[in-house]
């Protein structure tokens, strides 16, 4: 029988768990809830039961897996399988992952920082099409990323490789970041990043538009409704998503200036816009990137949705296959 793998997503709502093919397709998936209580200490228990479980349930043994592979939020020792400052799940101190899980399950285990494992799934089976040289944005509740250079991913002597979220891209009047900088691409273009940059073209604008009296009346807004306004012709709604994606074309021109990738992929939950997106970040990258870049770096965006953690996740663990 082929051998499997099986890839974990760590999350601070769900972990989500899949068994793979060698070459990357999705046979089975699950998910359960993150138990973030008392310091995060039931997370790994629950991921060692979890496993047992469906593998019970599927006529599985541990020799029926080439590895495991996990991304995480927070600093990940790669070595020491272990993490440290995952905030979202309790684990201000460092903790034991892989060894507890290798010795519970039997099956070697493989773990990175979650925006690596995403750009990893991204790149072999995603719309970076198995190229070795992809780069990888997700807009969520911050920006992360990875980014992979000869086949590579690229972790820094600290591990900070890759924080795309960190450009600056507004370098004298931007706005605070949570890394103590100002300007950062994370503050503009982040969920709640493109909520800050409509509040703050809201004070000048003078046209009428939902989106501005709803910010204006103290009203919740979302980068998604931002996005759906735009789309339906909210002039005010539109300037907001041609600003963002001015940021994005920038930043993601100084990066494809610097590695010429194959592709800048743009993923997680604002990438949602889909082509509505792509084609403005693309026209700001156009205008910012070296010419031979220009010609020969594509601007897409993520095609593996939520599965892109546990996708990438399965590709750490085939570094076991023998």
């Amino acid at each position: 029988m082929t051998k499997k793998l099986l890839g974990i997503d760590l999350g601070g709502t769900t972990i989500k768990f899949g068994i793979l093919t060698l070459d990357g397709q999705v046979q089975e998936k699950w998910a359960i809830e993150t138990n973030i209580l008392e310091g995060g200490k039931h997370i790994v228990p629950d991921i060692v039961a979890s496993l047992k479980h469906r593998l019970a349930l599927y006529g599985l043994t541990k020799d029926d897996f080439v590895g495991i592979g996990m991304g995480s939020p927070g600093a990940v020792d790669r070595e020491k399988k272990t993490v440290t400052g995952a905030f979202n799940l309790n684990w201000a101190d460092t903790q034991e992952v892989g060894s507890v899980i290798e010795r519970e399950v039997g099956i070697p285990f493989a773990i990175d920082n979650d925006a690596n494992v995403a750009a990893l799934g991204e790149r072999w089976v995603g719309a970076g099409a198995n190229n070795p040289d992809v780069v990888f944005v997700t807009l969520g509740t911050g920006v992360g990323g990875g980014v992979i250079a000869d086949g590579n991913l690229i972790h820094g002597v600290a591990g900070a490789g890759g924080e795309i979220g960190h450009i600056i891209v507004e370098p004298e009047d931007g706005f605070e970041c949570t890394c103590g900088n100002k300007g950062c691409l994370e503050t503009v273009a982040s969920a709640t990043g493109v909520v800050r940059v409509a509040r703050h073209l809201a004070e000048e604008y003078e046209g009428d538009s939902l989106i501005k009296a709803a910010i204006d009346n103290g009203e919740a807004v979302s980068s998604k409704d931002i996005f759906q306004a735009a789309a339906q012709g909210d002039k005010f709604a539109d300037s907001v998503v041609e600003k963002v994606s001015y940021y994005l074309g920038l930043a993601t021109a100084n990066i494809s200036n610097i590695l010429n990738p194959d592709s800048v992929v743009i993923g997680g939950g604002v990438s949602a816009a889909g082509e509505f997106l792509r084609s403005r970040v693309e026209n700001y990258f156009t205008k910012y990137a070296f010419p031979q870049v220009r010609r020969s770096t594509k601007v897409k965006i993520a095609e593996l949705g939520n599965d892109a953690g546990i996708i990438g996740a399965a590709s750490l663990a085939s570094q076991f296959i023998k």
